[in-house]
């Protein structure tokens, strides 16, 4: 059985279902989830029906996709309805998304007209998804918008693991004027009262009380409290412990953030649930650092919440709609599309066009489904208007729309009032596409790790295949730095790999191409899309198109590169340790032996704050008291979490201040 026949569960049923069962029954669910798996699967409309034996099935009804109520998985066996096979079934499938999530469905990774989450560069595990867990057009997989600036979900904690004074940011000082954009677009600044050169305050004038801070609510902070005390005990037990019995804790607790008002927050959480399903069913397309971003994530927001007040505040809330403002008539160029498969169970495709002006659209086509819908995908129709432009059309043409309304990350929306027909492209080397490949590449990764859109436009000269942490890369110049270009997404239903293969077969080449920035020591990106190596003019979108040996030059031939050696920190130390302790739990961590020596050589370098933060981990990881009794007591998760969350800030921030060197680039 594959999960992908069951229908989605929706949080709240699969977490009631496991706290019903007896502390027995419990013991043993990841096994009977296990035996569920071998169990053949059908499908009558509505009704999956699973065998269990040959004489009981168990049916899960989803008339609407996917169950929304315990009622509607029966079992036909004895125990039924306490019995362990409605449990396992339920922990089996696929997480549902809540109900107020749905819509007419063109996001990537959600449906249509839901938020994005912050976007911000894209993993260096070739995962397909950006570092935040977000889909490669800033679409978050779990349809929830922030509404601050995208690093609200880093908090600042100190090298204990506690939250100094003023970690979480102080308040702004108050301007001496306050300046407005009036309906005419002209800027006016108001001088307060009693201000040099303002109008003085009267006798008997009222005065206006300053504005009371929103606080977070009891409910809210319940709530959050919750999500982190869950979420760490995923962390404590490691992807290895992480059972069926753990990640229904963590889902009961994002259902509750959800109904309190959290949304953003709740929806991390069901992220990292579905990152630890798919570490323990050794899916391809898990990677182990997309899973520790997704920790702390919602960690850090978690930890976050109770300091936070006023934008703060309204940003970890985030919403369930993102809003989408009328942006009047477009004239859109094609760039170039790529698929997205993600380990939340969803795929498809997006497309990246581009105004006169430079400003990025997407146009997206996502929705649950495996890597046959990523392939797909791509000659469906996109649903923009009356337009029959398929996605992989558009990426070469152009799109004329009215009635545009946008995103604040740039998606397209879909709405009835939008016409959209199509339109003459253009080349990369021509205008306007031209102009994107203009701009510095110190200039394309400080936007990048700003918080603007990843995409690098780059001129490179291709090199040879070297070997990299994920597989080969495709060694390259770009205006004087070598350059990795690696693998965008593992997944062997996608050409990725096979395409990056062969174009190390033709070096010396110039090519335009446009790749997704990888942050890290080293100069690195993702490759999308490129031009073709023996037809100019022609270019491939690289997780789509197949090249073949004979769209190659006669002379080609695989050529190995050598790497420059770069002079590069051992920060992988500590990020090592962040790994084991998302893989392993707190117990590798809490070996004598591991990482003795680590902190001695981060201090020898001048990373003394990484190596506070890894003897605080390694000390939490150790903290075990004993009673009268000589018995061994419940640890402290909470010290734990809060260390690792100081670790994995940290290790964030100074890859990204590395990045931004590595690449010449202002941070």
């Amino acid at each position: 059985m594959s999960p992908d026949l069951l229908p989605p569960v929706a949080p709240d049923v699969t977490a009631g279902l496991v706290e019903a069962l007896s502390p027995r029954l419990r013991k043993r669910l990841d096994a009977g989830i296990a035996k569920l798996a071998t169990r053949p699967v059908t499908r009558e409309g509505d009704t999956v029906r699973i065998a269990v034996d040959d004489d009981t099935d168990l049916e899960l009804h989803a008339p609407g996709g996917s169950v929304t109520s315990a009622d509607a998985i029966r079992c036909g066996c004895l125990l039924a309805p306490d019995c362990l096979h409605r449990a396992a079934a339920a922990s089996a499938a696929p997480i549902a998304e809540d109900a107020e999530d749905t819509d007419t469905g063109t996001g990537t990774g959600t449906p249509d007209d839901t938020a994005a989450a912050p976007s911000g560069s894209a993993p260096a595990d070739g995962s397909g998804t950006t570092a935040d867990g977000s889909a490669p057009d800033g679409t978050a997989h779990d349809g929830i918008a922030p509404t601050g600036p995208p690093s609200a979900g880093n908090p600042t904690v100190g090298a204990s693991g506690n939250s100094p004074d003023g970690a979480f940011g102080s308040a702004p000082a108050a301007p001496d004027g306050d300046t407005s954009v009036t309906a005419h677009g002209r800027t006016r600044t108001r001088t307060p009262l009693d201000a040099p050169g303002g109008p003085s305050r009267r006798q008997g004038d009222a005065v206006a009380a300053p504005p009371v801070p929103e606080t977070v609510p009891p409910a809210q902070l319940d709530a959050a409290r919750a999500v982190f005390d869950a979420a760490a005990a995923v962390l404590e037990a490691g992807t290895d412990g992480s059972g069926a019995v753990v990640q229904a804790a963590l889902l009961r607790a994002a259902h509750t953030a959800r109904l309190a008002g959290l949304p953003r927050i709740a929806a991390s959480a069901v992220s990292v649930v579905n990152g630890t399903r798919a570490a323990r069913t050794a899916d391809p397309a898990h990677r182990l650092a997309a899973l520790a971003e997704a920790l702390r994530t919602v960690l850090g927001m978690a930890h976050r919440l109770p300091f936070a007040t006023g934008a703060d505040l309204a940003e970890l809330r985030g919403t369930v709609r993102m809003p989408y403002t009328p942006d009047g008539s477009l004239r859109l160029y094609g760039l170039f599309s790529e698929p997205v498969l993600t380990t939340t169970g969803y795929a498809g495709a997006v497309t990246w066009t581009t105004d006169a002006e430079g400003r990025l659209y997407t146009v997206s086509d996502v929705a649950p489904g495996g890597p046959g819908r990523a392939t797909g995908a791509a000659d469906r129709t996109v649903r923009i208007g009356d337009t029959a432009l398929t996605h992989r059309e558009l990426s070469r043409a152009g799109l004329a729309v009215s009635g545009a309304t946008v995103s604040p990350t740039g998606r397209l929306g879909a709405g009835a009032g939008v016409r959209a027909v199509r339109a003459s492209g253009a080349e990369w080397t021509a205008e306007p596409l031209d102009r994107l490949w203009t701009v510095p590449v110190a200039e394309q990764v400080a936007r990048a790790l700003g918080g603007g859109h990843d995409l690098l436009f780059l001129d490179v000269t291709l090199g040879g295949a070297v070997r990299g942490s994920t597989g080969d890369d495709l060694l390259a110049e770009c205006d004087g730095l070598a350059v990795r270009l690696a693998t965008a997404h593992d997944d062997p239903a996608l050409p990725y790999r096979d395409n990056l293969r062969l174009l190390s077969a033709v070096g010396g080449t110039r090519l335009r191409v446009v790749a997704r920035l990888v942050p890290g020591p080293l100069p690195r990106a993702l490759l999308l899309a490129a031009g073709h190596p023996s037809s100019p003019g022609t270019r491939l979108d690289l997780g789509l198109d197949r090249l073949q040996h004979a769209d190659l030059p006669a002379a080609a031939a695989p050529v190995a590169a050598e790497a420059p050696q770069a002079d590069e920190a051992p920060l992988h130390l500590l990020r090592r340790r962040v790994h084991q302790a998302v893989s392993g739990g707190r117990r590798v961590l809490a070996f004598p032996d591991s990482g003795a020596g680590d902190g001695g050589r981060l201090r020898s370098v001048g990373l003394a704050t990484a190596a506070d933060l890894l003897d605080e981990l390694r000390s939490a990881a150790a903290d075990r008291s004993r009673d009268a009794f000589g018995r061994l007591l419940p640890a402290d998760p909470g010290r734990f979490a809060r260390a690792w969350l100081a670790s994995a800030v940290y290790t964030d921030e100074v890859e990204r201040a590395l990045c931004a060197a590595a690449w010449g680039a202002p941070h």
